[in-house]
C-alpha cells in the first residue's frame, strides 16, 4: 500500500479498540516469568553449551599472539574460538567497529575470543586462562582535546545549514547569548544483557537473540558469516529493554554463531555487564555552542547551534543540532556539526539520538535568553513559535501545537507560582521549577505484515516487528481487531521472527506508527479477500461485531473461511507527504525540584509532560513510554555519565553499581497529558510516536528548575552536587 495522500475517514476512526486504554496482552507472560527471552530457552530438545567471551585489554593496537592451550585443556571445555583463528571478516552495513575477526584492536573490550564449555562456570574459568600478547598503539580518548582537530562531515551525511545572514543579525541583535554546554557519554544500561543462543542444522543457522531490528541483524550477520541470509532464522520475540543499544548486530550473536559451529551444538552467549558498556554502543558525549540574538520584545533574530562529538573512524556523529533547525522561528540561522576521531567504543543511537542531547543545551539557552530579556520562559517560547519550517517557509508543519502543550502545561503545573531564583524554601530545601520544550521528528519506515483469518475464525498477525517493552504486541492486536471487527481476545500476534514479513522494527520513535500502518495495509488486503469470498459489495461493507455487513446482509466473519485460512499480506510504503509537510512531534516538560541548601543534593519532586503526537493508539502503553522516558531524563540530568579513562581509553564505571541510573526512590509524581490530536498526513493510523519525545527536553527542564531553586546555572551535565555546592547561598 502506498500512502501518498492525506488520510480521510477509515475503519481505524471507529475507535472501538484503537485509542482505548488497554493493558498489555503480553503482560501476564512477563509478570509470571513465562515470556522466554534470548538466553532462557531450555525446552527445545537441544544439547546446550555455554560461551564466555574474552575481551581486549587495550584500547588500540594489534594482537600478536593468543595462547589458548591452557583454556582448551580446562575441565568441561568443548571449543575455543579466537579472533586470529577466524581472521578478518566483512563488516555489516550497520556496524562501525569490527565485532570479531582479525588482529586489529579498535577499542577496549573488543571481543577477541570465546570459550565454550559444558557449564557457564567452566567457560568463565577457562576464559581467564587465555593469555594475549598485544602491540599497543597510542590512542585519542578526550573529546575536549580531539575537538580541536574535528572535521566537517560529508555533505551527504550532515551538511552545515545556513538561512539568512546569522553573523550580521547576531551582531545587530539588542540582546544576545553565547554559551557552551556539554553532555557526557551515556550507556543504554538495559536490564536484559546482550545475549544470544545459536544452533546449526547443516548449513542453516537458527539464532535466538535480543534484537530491535530483525532484518538489519539477519542481513549483517549473513554478511559477517559469508552466507545467504535466507539460511538464517533470527528470532527475538521478547526483549528486556534496548533504548537503541540493540538496533545493530552485536558481538554476542556473532560469537554464539561461531561457537555453535565449533562446538557442534547449541551455544548460549551473554555479554558480562562491563563488556556490554565497553563493547557495545553508547550515546557519544557532545560539546555544544549555542548563540541566540533577539530584539527587546523577545523575537529571535538570529539563532546558531554548533556541536562537536567523537567516534571511531567511519562512525557517525551525534546530530545534536537537528531540532534547532525546526523548533523556533528566526530569520537568520546557522547550524554546524563536527566529528572528532576517538578510539573509544563505538558511539551510536541511544533513545532520541540527536534531539536528546541537543535539547539539553538548546533549552537551557532558551531559559538564559528569557532571563536576559526579562520575559517568562514559557512566553518566550510561545513568542518564537512557527507553523512553517523556518529554513523553508513554503513548507508547513503537518500538525504543530507546541503552544497548546506549553499553555496547558503551565496551567496544570501551577507555573504562575514559580517566583524568582532562590526565592522559595521548604526547610533546608531550595525549591525551583523549570520548563523545556520537547521536539522529535516523525520518521517513516516501510513496514510489512501478514494477517490470517484462521479456519476457527481467529485472526493471526505475523510481522518481524519487535517489542522492547513498548507495547507492540498490544497496539498491533488492537489494529487488527479494529480493522477486522473482532474483539482483542480473538487476535493472536506473533512477532520478532525473520520468517515473518519485514517490519519497521523498534527504533527512532517510528515503530508504533509504522508497524501498525503495515498491519493496517495487510488487513485491507484480508478484508478484500473476505468480501470477494462472500460475494458482497465492497463499496458499503463494514466489519463489526464479528460480522461482515453490507446493506441488509450480516454474515459471520468465520463464514468466509473454509479449511484453509484466508491471508492478507502487504507493506506500507511512503509517498512524498513528509517532504511537502514537516512531520514532527511536540511537547512541554515541567519539573519541580528541591536542592539541599547545605549539601547541594537534588531531588525531583514533581513532573508533568504534555505531548502532541498524533493519535494515541493506546493511552496506557503510551503513558508508560513517556514516564519511562521522563525517568531516563532524570538520570541524564543528575547522575548518568560514563567516566572516560583518558590515558587508557575505556569507560571506568562499566557496571550498574558505578553507572548510576535512577532508582524508585528518585522518581516523584509523574503526570502525562496527551493532546487530542490526529495527523492525517502521518499514516492511515493518523498517529506518530511518543517513546522518544518523552525524553526530549526533560534534562533541561530539570537543570532550569535547579537554576530557579539556587540561582546557579550549570551548563555541564550531569548536574552533580560538586558542581552546585560552591554556588549555594551562605545564609542558611
Amino acid at each position: 500500500m502506498k500512502f501518498d495522500r492525506p488520510e480521510t475517514t477509515n475503519p481505524i476512526d471507529n475507535l472501538k479498540v484503537i485509542g482505548r486504554p488497554t493493558h498489555r496482552i503480553d503482560g501476564e507472560l512477563k509478570t509470571t516469568g513465562r515470556a522466554t527471552y534470548a538466553y532462557e530457552h531450555w525446552d527445545l530438545g537441544l544439547k546446550i553449551a555455554y560461551g564466555y567471551p574474552v575481551a581486549a585489554g587495550i584500547a588500540k593496537g594489534r594482537i600478536i599472539k593468543i595462547d589458548s592451550e591452557s583454556a582448551r585443556q580446562a575441565p568441561g571445555v568443548i571449543a575455543v574460538v579466537t579472533t586470529l583463528d577466524v581472521g578478518k571478516r566483512e563488516k555489516g552495513e550497520h556496524n562501525t567497529a569490527t565485532l570479531f575477526g582479525g588482529d586489529v584492536v579498535q577499542h577496549y573490550h573488543q571481543a577477541i575470543a570465546l570459550v565454550v564449555a559444558e557449564t557457564f562456570e567452566q567457560a568463565r574459568a577457562a576464559a581467564s586462562l587465555i593469555d594475549v600478547s598485544y602491540e599497543r598503539e597510542e590512542g585519542v580518548f578526550d573529546l575536549s582535546e580531539a575537538m580541536k582537530t574535528a572535521e566537517k562531515p560529508s555533505e551527504d551525511e550532515a551538511p552545515d545549514s545556513a538561512f539568512g545572514d546569522f553573523d550580521d543579525a547576531y551582531a545587530r541583535s539588542s540582546v544576545t547569548l553565547d554559551a557552551e554546554y556539554s553532555t557526557p557519554d551515556q550507556s543504554h544500561a538495559a536490564m536484559e544483557p546482550h545475549a544470544s543462543m545459536a544452533v546449526w542444522d547443516g548449513d542453516e543457522l537458527k539464532i535466538w537473540t535480543s534484537s530491535q531490528m530483525i532484518d538489519w541483524w539477519r542481513t549483517d550477520l549473513a554478511t559477517f558469516l559469508g552466507m545467504d541470509k535466507e539460511k538464517i532464522r533470527l528470532m527475538s520475540p521478547f526483549i528486556g529493554g534496548g533504548f537503541g543499544g540493540k538496533l545493530f548486530l552485536r558481538a554476542d550473536a556473532v560469537l554464539a554463531a561461531l561457537g555453535a559451529k565449533a562446538a557442534r551444538c547449541a551455544v548460549k552467549v551473554s555479554l558480562p555487564r562491563p563488556v556490554i558498556m565497553n563493547n557495545t554502543t553508547h550515546r557519544p558525549a557532545t560539546i555544544q555552542r549555542v548563540r541566540i540574538g533577539a530584539d527587546t520584545k523577545g523575537k529571535i533574530e538570529a539563532i546558531g547551534h554548533e556541536s562537536w562529538s567523537g567516534n571511531l573512524p567511519e562512525g557517525s556523529l551525534e546530530t545534536a543540532v537537528n531540532q534547532t533547525r525546526l523548533l523556533y522561528a528566526g530569520e537568520n540561522r546557522m547550524t554546524a556539526m563536527r566529528l572528532a576521531m576517538l578510539d573509544l567504543p563505538e558511539g551510536n543511537a541511544m533513545r532520541a539520538p540527536g534531539e536528546a542531547p541537543g535539547l539539553m543545551a538548546l533549552e537551557i539557552a532558551m531559559d538564559e535568553m528569557a532571563e536576559k530579556l526579562d520575559i517568562d520562559p514559557v512566553d518566550f517560547r510561545v513568542i518564537n513559535d512557527t507553523q512553517v519550517d523556518p529554513e523553508n517557509t513554503d513548507r508547513p508543519f503537518s500538525k504543530r501545537d507546541l503552544i497548546g502543550c506549553l499553555r496547558l502545561g503551565a496551567e496544570r503545573f501551577g507555573w504562575s507560582d514559580r517566583g524568582q531564583p532562590g526565592a522559595r524554601r521548604d526547610g533546608n530545601w531550595l525549591i525551583g521549577t523549570g520548563v523545556a520544550a520537547a521536539y522529535r521528528d516523525n520518521l517513516l519506515v516501510e513496514s510489512g505484515a501478514r494477517v490470517r483469518l484462521e479456519s476457527n475464525g481467529r485472526i493471526t498477525v505475523e510481522t518481524d516487528m519487535t517489542d522492547i517493552g513498548t507495547g507492540s504486541y498490544t497496539i498491533i492486536a488492537q489494529t487488527a481487531a479494529e480493522m477486522m471487527g473482532v474483539t482483542l481476545e480473538e487476535v493472536d500476534v506473533r512477532l520478532g521472527d525473520s520468517s515473518f514479513p519485514v517490519s519497521a522494527g523498534s527504533g527512532g520513535q517510528f515503530g508504533a506508527n509504522c508497524s501498525t500502518a503495515g498491519v493496517y495495509a495487510a488487513c485491507v488486503k484480508l478484508r478484500e479477500a473476505v468480501v470477494k469470498k462472500l460475494g458482497l459489495n465492497a463499496q458499503d461493507v463494514r466489519f463489526e461485531g464479528g460480522q461482515v455487513r453490507s446493506g441488509n446482509h450480516a454474515i459471520p466473519l468465520s463464514d468466509a473461511v473454509g479449511a484453509d485460512a484466508l491471508v492478507g499480506e502487504d507493506t506500507i510504503e511512503w509517498g512524498d507527504l513528509s517532504k511537502i509537510h514537516q512531520q514532527s512531534t511536540f511537547g512541554a516538560h515541567f519539573v519541580e525540584v528541591g536542592v539541599d541548601v547545605v549539601t547541594g543534593e537534588c531531588r525531583v519532586r514533581r513532573m508533568l509532560a504534555v505531548c502532541a503526537a498524533g493519535r494515541i493508539l493506546n493511552p496506557i502503553t503510551a503513558r508508560s513510554q513517556v514516564i519511562g522516558a521522563m525517568t531516563m531524563g532524570i538520570g541524564a540530568a543528575l547522575s548518568e555519565e560514563l567516566i572516560v579513562d583518558t590515558s587508557r581509553g575505556f569507560f571506568v564505571n562499566h557496571d550498574l553499581a558505578g553507572y548510576e541510573v535512577p532508582v524508585h526512590a528518585d522518581i516523584p509524581s509523574q503526570e502525562v497529558i496527551f493532546l487530542d490530536e490526529t495527523d492525517p498526513m502521518s499514516s492511515p493510523m493518523k498517529a506518530k510516536g511518543v517513546g522518544e519525545l518523552g525524553l526530549c527536553g526533560v534534562s533541561a527542564a530539570i537543570a532550569n528548575a535547579i537554576y530557579n531553586a539556587t540561582g546557579a546555572r550549570i551548563r555541564d551535565y550531569p548536574v552533580t552536587l560538586d558542581k552546585l555546592i560552591g554556588h549555594l547561598p551562605a545564609d542558611f
